[in-house]
């Protein structure tokens, strides 16, 4: 494939060249998102409650401090996990990404001001910045690679300082960065004599090419590649987990299951992607596809969730999929997001546009309540009545953080971004992957995007200026889309990159793309056994649960089957959880008080004699998924049995 060659532009990745002048990225402001609907609304919550809600508990749970006591400033020990410093990191970067959204407005300048301040007083005169390792004498740098997470918190300050010097022409926090950086070249480039020069956590190699991007230094893109060479070695040594957890079982042209620790697999798919780009390396863009399709086609859930068991925070096996021990943690979601749009830019391909809205309005969208401030860590797909949510790792409802913070922050990094995925092009050619309320931005060309997705399937679009084509995705879930052009139905078979082309003179026109919302009943995969027997309900992109707090008095969430002799069909939304739909379907409760209570957990499925009780019939109302913990806590599911009787 003929890559294009790309610009800068004030964007989470700007790869140096993209499969089309019609992916080329876009800055952050060039979308302006409607805060009256969905994705918009979610900037506006993000922006009013929850970047000041992280911004406050960076202060309060000790992460400043943790570097203050590095310069004399508080006496405090050190708090929080080993890589805290990455906290404040993806803060700061999310605060860039709003400066260059609302530039006219910075609350947080000053904050960023002091920490960068703060940053920079606290670092070695060697570039060396880490308040974990730092002011311990029993500590060393670089002697813990497996565990020490010191690349990791270097990758997340890369990434902020790269957000606010595009963001707002701003140095100061680049320089510290930089420093650092430096020292991580020296250490670990290509010449680097260490089998173990690499993190036990990938992260850094997708920031290490962005660093190179951004500045055209080609040690950063070659320490990338380096560390990528070393991984798979075994080097980093195990314990209490295997190598698999660390990415460390295989190298990575040879790893092709998405496997060990969820985060570290997607962040270190993303980098690789990322190495992949600038240097067309088709052993990397082999084991890349080969990783997808093991992850998404085995391995995640229907909303987009990502790591099946709470051990490790780890992929399970092919199709191992429990929805009531689904990890499925935001950062995952997150972090696939993320390689999807790396794969999207690279490729094309629509599949990669799909994961990103999946996970989106359902595995990321979760992870924080309608007021955005408490948040899930992990995400199950079910919670049973009489949980015990006492844990952090699965609690009953949304914190309001963690002791392990990584979710909060990157969840605030990722929406202030959101505009940045909606789309893609030139003023002569783009493209829309993200449908969303607002105008977008190409040079001379606008779009003006009128709709109430993913709520409703029509998506308006006024355009003016010089573009010439406009390839707009054609969703997976999506049967049978329409289109007009300025009136005129036109074609709207997908090609098979999975997007269809309306083609304009320039001028103004208007296009209507129009896609059927149904209720789509859902089967699982006959290997998935968790839910064998179980269909979940999804319309358009969005997931539905039952919630027991829509249940009458009495009424137990594990009792109720569905029943499809009646197809569900849409509800009205709920105000309360902004929610544009809902979905109604029939039940039939069965009572489990016609249990032996001998054998409380079995029954013979021999004929007995009639109990007198007789199943009793219920509406249902799902609501969005995303938004389940919001009313009440108590019992939910995604994944519904069906009224099959034994």
């Amino acid at each position: 494939m003929r890559m294009v060659r790309t610009h800068d532009v004030c964007s989470p990745a700007t790869p140096s060249a993209v499969a089309a002048h019609d992916l080329t990225p876009l800055p952050v402001g060039a979308v302006q998102l409607d805060a009256s609907r969905e994705l918009g609304a979610w900037q506006r919550i993000n922006r009013e409650r929850t970047l000041p809600h992280v911004v406050e508990r960076i202060e309060s749970t000790g992460v400043l401090d943790n570097l203050r006591r590095l310069v004399g400033d508080s006496d405090a020990p050190f708090r929080g996990p080993l890589f805290a410093d990455s906290d404040l990191h993806k803060t700061l970067e999310a605060i860039a990404w709003e400066a260059a959204r609302v530039p006219a407005d910075q609350p947080w300048e000053a904050f960023t001001r002091a920490a960068t301040t703060l940053l920079a007083r606290a670092q070695r005169d060697d570039g060396y910045l880490d308040s974990h390792v730092q002011g311990d004498e029993a500590r060393q740098p670089w002697t813990d690679m497996r565990w020490g997470h010191e690349l990791y918190v270097l990758g997340h300050l890369i990434q902020a300082a790269v957000a606010r010097e595009r963001a707002t022409g701003d140095d100061d926090l680049m320089t510290v960065a930089r420093r650092f950086a430096d020292l991580a070249v020296a250490e670990f480039g290509p010449g680097a004599e260490r089998i173990d020069g690499y993190c036990g956590h990938p992260e850094v190699e997708t920031a290490l090419v962005e660093l190179y991007r951004h500045t055209g230094e080609r040690a950063y893109l070659d320490t990338a590649a380096a560390m990528l060479d070393r991984r798979g070695s075994g080097a980093l040594g195990t314990g209490p987990f295997e190598s698999g957890y660390f990415q460390d079982h295989l190298p990575v042209r040879e790893s092709r299951e998405a496997t060990g620790h969820a985060v570290r697999q997607l962040y270190l798919a993303a980098g690789m992607a990322d190495v992949a780009a600038e240097t067309a390396d088709p052993g990397l863009a082999s084991a890349l596809d080969d990783l997808w399709v093991s992850a998404h086609g085995t391995k995640a859930y229907v909303t987009g969730g990502m790591g099946s068991r709470h051990r490790d925070e780890s992929f399970g096996d092919p199709f191992e999929l429990p929805p009531d021990r689904a990890y499925a943690e935001t950062c995952a979601a997150i972090a696939a997001f993320q390689w999807n749009w790396r794969m999207l830019l690279a490729t094309g391909g629509s599949r990669h546009a799909d994961a990103m809205e999946q996970a989106l309005y359902n595995g990321i969208a979760s992870g924080v309540s309608t007021d955005g401030r408490r948040f899930f860590y992990s995400n199950p797909l079910q919670l049973r009545d009489g949980h015990d949510g006492a844990g952090e790792d699965a609690p009953s409802e949304r914190l309001d953080w963690y002791g392990c913070a990584c979710c909060p922050p990157n969840l605030a990094r990722l929406v202030s971004a959101l505009g940045a995925y909606v789309a893609t092009g030139t003023e002569a050619r783009a493209r829309l992957h993200l449908y969303a309320a607002g105008t977008v931005r190409l040079g001379a060309t606008t779009l003006t995007v009128r709709t109430d997705y993913p709520w409703d399937g029509r998506v308006e679009i006024a355009t003016s200026g010089p573009l010439e084509d406009l390839a707009l995705r054609i969703p997976g879930w999506c049967a049978a889309a329409t289109l007009e052009v300025d009136g005129a139905a036109v074609d709207a078979t997908a090609a098979p990159d999975g997007y269809v082309r309306a083609a304009v003179a320039p001028g103004d026109h208007r296009i209507v793309l129009t896609l059927p919302m149904p209720v789509d009943v859902l089967a699982p995969h006959p290997r998935v056994d968790a839910v064998r027997g179980c269909v979940a309900l999804r319309r358009g992109p969005v997931v539905f649960c039952l919630e027991q707090c829509d249940l009458p008095p009495g009424v137990a969430l594990e009792d109720l089957r569905i029943d499809l002799s009646t197809p569900p069909r849409v509800g009205p939304g709920l105000r309360s959880l902004r929610a544009g739909a809902t979905v109604l379907a029939e039940g039939i409760v069965r009572s489990s008080e016609g249990f032996p209570r001998t054998t409380a957990l079995l029954r013979s499925s021999r004929p007995a004699a009639p109990s007198g009780m007789l199943p009793g019939r219920i509406a249902l109302r799902a609501i969005p998924y995303a938004r389940w913990a919001n009313r009440a806590g108590g019992a939910m599911r995604v994944w519904i049995p069906i009224d099959e009787e034994v």
